[in-house]
Parts: C-alpha cells; sequence; structure tokens
C-alpha cells in the first residue's frame, strides 16, 4: 500500500525533473544567452572596436614623495667626485633628461637637478599625467610643453615615454598648436645650414622645414624652431611614429601621421623651470584636468584625422591586393601552362 500511494508522487517529480531539462535546454533560457544579446546596436560596435584596438596597458605613475638635491657639477668635493664616477647608464640619463641636457653639455650647468633616489621606471619622473581621459579614443598623440621643455607621448591616452627637448630660442620660436607629422629621414641636412646633420629627423611641417630630431642639446631652448632630443628618445620616437600616406607619384596628402600638439610659454629671463624641482618636486607637474582642457578644442581635428587614415590605410591595401592579382592575371595568360 505504501508503494502504491507514493506512486502518483514519483510521477509528478519525473514529470517536474523533466521539464526543468527542458527548460535547460531551451535557447531562451537566460543562463545561456550570451551578453551580446542584451546590448543595443550602437553598444555592439563599442564593443567590437575595442575587441580591434591593440593591448596597450594602462599606464599608473605613482606620484611619490620623493626629492631632489643639487649638485655643484664643477666642484670637485667628495660628493662630486661620488657621484661622477656613480652616474653612468640609466642613472646618468635620468640626470641629463631632468636637466634638460647631454653628455657634451653637462658642463653648462652649474648645478644640476639630482634625484634623492634614481628611480628604476622613468616615467616616475614624468611631468605629464600618466592618464588622459581625452585621448582614449587617439591611437597616438605627442604633447610637447614649451614652458617645462619637455615632451609626452600617448597612446589611447596612457602615458608610454616622456622625455626632454630644447625648442627655438626666443628669436626663432617652434611653431605652436596642432601639428602632424609628415615624412622622416634617418639622416636630414638643415635647411639653415649644410653643416647641421639631423639625426632620426621627423618632419612636422613641410614647408617650414621643422621637425624633431636628436641634436645638440645645451639646457635650455637654443635651436633654429625644430624640437632637440637625446639620441635614444630621438631614435624611438623614429621609429613608434606614423608618417603621412601620400597619392601615387606624392603630389597629394592622402592621409596626416602621428598628431602633435605644441604649446605654452616658455619663461625667457627667469628661473628654468627643472630648477624648481629642487624646491617642490610636483613642480613642473601638468594635472589630467589641465591637458583635457588644453585638448578640448583640437579633439574633434585629431580624430577626424585619425578615421580618414583608417580608411585610406583600407583602401591602400584593397589597391595592392587589386594590382596583385592584375599582375597574376597577366602572368597566368602569357604562361606556356595556362589553358
Amino acid at each position: 500500500m505504501k508503494v502504491k500511494s507514493l506512486l502518483p508522487l514519483f510521477i509528478l517529480f519525473l514529470l517536474v525533473f523533466i521539464q526543468c531539462k527542458k527548460d535547460e535546454n531551451s535557447p531562451s533560457s537566460p543562463k545561456k544567452s550570451s551578453p551580446t544579446n542584451i546590448l543595443g546596436s550602437n553598444d555592439k560596435k563599442q564593443e567590437h572596436k575595442k575587441e580591434e584596438r591593440p593591448d596597450v596597458p594602462d599606464v599608473v605613475i605613482p606620484r611619490k614623495d620623493f626629492g631632489f638635491y643639487p649638485w655643484v657639477y664643477k666642484n670637485t668635493d667628495s660628493v662630486s667626485v661620488k657621484n661622477k664616477k656613480e652616474f653612468t647608464g640609466k642613472a646618468l640619463y635620468t640626470i641629463l633628461a631632468l636637466n634638460r641636457l647631454d653628455q657634451a653639455h653637462i658642463g653648462n650647468a652649474d648645478t644640476l637637478v639630482v634625484p634623492a633616489k634614481i628611480e628604476e621606471d622613468f616615467l616616475i619622473y614624468s611631468p605629464f599625467p600618466g592618464h588622459v581621459s581625452s585621448l582614449e579614443n587617439v591611437k597616438k598623440f605627442v604633447f610637447f610643453s614649451y614652458p617645462i621643455q619637455g615632451f609626452g607621448v600617448y597612446e589611447y591616452g596612457n602615458l608610454v615615454k616622456w622625455g626632454p627637448t630644447s625648442m627655438g630660442k626666443k628669436k626663432t620660436p617652434t611653431k605652436k598648436g596642432l601639428l602632424f607629422a609628415n615624412w622622416k629621414k634617418e639622416v636630414a641636412i638643415s635647411t639653415v645650414s649644410d653643416e647641421w646633420k639631423l639625426r632620426w629627423n621627423v618632419n612636422v611641417a613641410n614647408f617650414d622645414g621643422i621637425g624633431w630630431h636628436q641634436y645638440a642639446m645645451p639646457g635650455y631652448p637654443a635651436s633654429h624652431s625644430c624640437m632637440r632630443m637625446l639620441e635614444e628618445d630621438a631614435q624611438w620616437m623614429y621609429t613608434w611614429v606614423d608618417t603621412w600616406i601620400l597619392s601615387k607619384g606624392g603630389k597629394t596628402e592622402r592621409a596626416k601621421g602621428t598628431p602633435l600638439l605644441v604649446y605654452g610659454d616658455y619663461p625667457w629671463g627667469k628661473r628654468r623651470p627643472w630648477k624648481k624641482l629642487l624646491d617642490a618636486p610636483e613642480a613642473n607637474n601638468i594635472p589630467e584636468e589641465e591637458m583635457n582642457q588644453i585638448l578640448e578644442p583640437y579633439l574633434p581635428t585629431i580624430l577626424k584625422e585619425q578615421e580618414n587614415r583608417e580608411i585610406v590605410l583600407q583602401q591602400v591595401q584593397e589597391e595592392k591586393k587589386a594590382k596583385a592579382d592584375s599582375l597574376s592575371a597577366i602572368t597566368n595568360q602569357f604562361s606556356p601552362y595556362s589553358n
């Protein structure tokens, strides 16, 4: 009797179990729904666009409580002797960069700004923000600051490099505003003097002959309007930059290269900005909010030119494929093995 009385309950349990398995395998089940199914069409496009981006890690620059001390370079005391012996390689680069000098001109400065501790990551000393939200959709961008004689390199809003520069002197200032990289050449001859050889030259104002390149870094703005760099920085930038795309024959420009912005005014006749680091380590820092405000007027043009470049690059690929197909067809036509 007990078994008979339990039979209806067993049948009911079996039916419920079968129905649950059906629901579990059903395409309409929430458990099996793909996350993209609940997105609108615009959201799908945005998600696809993010997937196409290269993996650029977020850069976080810790604002450590580090300090700087003055090194009277020409002095022959025990500190100077010790520093000259120990500061080599990356440590020497750090000191040169912070003082806007190359090794040939290190004796120009009576007093050098030296970090109390040489950090392994040079980005820690950056005056530029580690992340700039307004640049998150910009593939590549370079910011040149006239006031602090430095440049910051960004990829999708993340700072990937910074370094010192010597820009145009007072009589021959560097052209300000939004510019784009044009052509590049490993060794270019200056238009001012054919004796000046500009290594790792990247032109940014074709008719004005302005570019960034390696040249003497004396510790102040000294160029004839170009943006001078240390050798290792100029070579890195030369490899990293995207140049313009020209039409067949090079008569017209189809797409612009990497955008850059030259901004601000140098404090002529006043204390050199990097010397202020001796009083306050954050003296040259540019906050992200300020950077966003500076960039705001230029972003529409930057994004427009970036979009055009992507279209042109696609066209170039299609043109190359069409040319290859055409040559292949001609080859097959005259081949003794063709039908």
